[in-house]
């Protein structure tokens, strides 16, 4: 493997009731005012804002709302976010969502305590980040690739047309509440982005260099099949608590960097899909399932040996989970490129 430096400072609590159980004395350690970021309605309508709530208050926190975070946040709502934390003197920022609002509050708790331009310095460019931002915690409620677990921050300047993402160590969540029961009201068309989202981030790692053997690969390769049993058991059954819960930590393994340690991960189609979001403001699960496809059709001759490998893995796999189920066992066909 090639050599590495590996770092995550987020501490993680996974399970059904984990909020109820933890979060108050999570906060606790903060200061007095706390800022809850979260998207739209939904988290209102299915009680998770109320529970939000229910325990900030028993922490005795002053709560300040930023509402209306988006999909493919904006440079613009991160600055509301930024004057909102400034004027109410925030000590702490609690995001509760998927990644979009994990990633908009991330850039919010650089930006409400850094006097320059945070785009130029630290989205355009990496930057030097010699300043502490605002503490940040995360409660998960959708299945996100990971930003719960890292330190990255996608955000699209609309006046430029242009999508990017930074990781920054400092901008770690200190920790992230997951609790798989928060995803079950996601609709069909939510699960199915999302667990594509989490495939596509697992490939792109996979199928950089470097080819020769490695754990990264090993694990890519494990999840990778996790995440299409458990989709189409999601799909099959939206309330199913397991395949969620396995989805929900496919997807934190699928970039809270172990993945890619010793790899190049240089994410081609990824960027391409920034740049489709930053004209169109697509879903990024969408996104990536119009361009994966034509993406390896183009590359394949250089990953054939591990498409080769991967197909054939998933294959055998395929065959003894219907032997499992006692289900007819169906031929299996390598795809004629290969």
């Amino acid at each position: 493997m090639n050599n590495f430096i590996f770092e995550n400072s987020t501490k993680i609590y996974f399970g059904k009731g984990c909020v109820k159980e933890y979060l108050t004395c999570l906060v606790k350690r903060y200061g007095k005012n706390v800022m809850i970021g979260y998207g739209g309605d939904s988290v209102i309508s299915n009680g998770i804002y109320d529970e939000m709530i229910e325990c900030l208050t028993k922490a005795g926190k002053n709560v300040v709302e930023f509402s209306g975070i988006c999909q493919n946040p904006t440079y613009e709502k991160v600055q509301e976010g930024a004057k909102l934390a400034e004027e109410n003197k925030i000590d702490f920022i609690l995001a509760v969502g998927g990644g979009s609002v994990i990633d908009c509050c991330k850039a919010v708790s650089m930006a409400a305590v850094y006097e320059g331009d945070l785009w130029n310095d630290f989205f355009v460019k990496y930057g030097i980040m010699d300043f502490d931002p605002v503490p940040l915690g995360a409660v998960v409620t959708e299945t996100e690739t990971g930003s719960g677990m890292n330190g990255k921050a996608v955000i699209t300047n609309k006046a430029l047309k242009v999508r990017t993402g930074r990781d920054y160590p400092k901008c770690n969540p200190r920790f992230a509440l997951i609790d798989p029961a928060y995803s079950c009201n996601a609709s069909r068309r939510q699960r199915v982005s999302d667990g594509f989202d989490t495939l596509s981030h697992i490939m792109e790692i996979y199928f950089s260099k470097p080819d020769e053997d490695n754990v990264s690969d090993d694990i890519a390769e494990a999840l990778m099949k996790n995440v299409i049993q458990n989709l189409r058991a999601a799909i099959k059954e939206p309330k199913d608590y397991t395949a969620k819960s396995n989805l929900m930590w496919d997807a934190a393994m699928a970039e809270n960097r172990i993945l890619k340690l010793g790899k190049q991960t240089d994410f081609q189609c990824q960027q391409m899909e920034y740049q489709l979001a930053a004209y169109t403001d697509c879903n990024q699960g969408e996104g990536l399932a119009v361009l994966h496809p034509v993406y390896y059709r183009h590359i394949y001759r250089n990953g054939c040996r591990k498409l080769r490998d991967s197909l054939l893995t998933y294959g055998v796999f395929q065959v003894r989970e219907r032997q499992r189920k006692k289900q007819p066992v169906k031929e299996w066909r390598r795809w004629p490129v290969l």
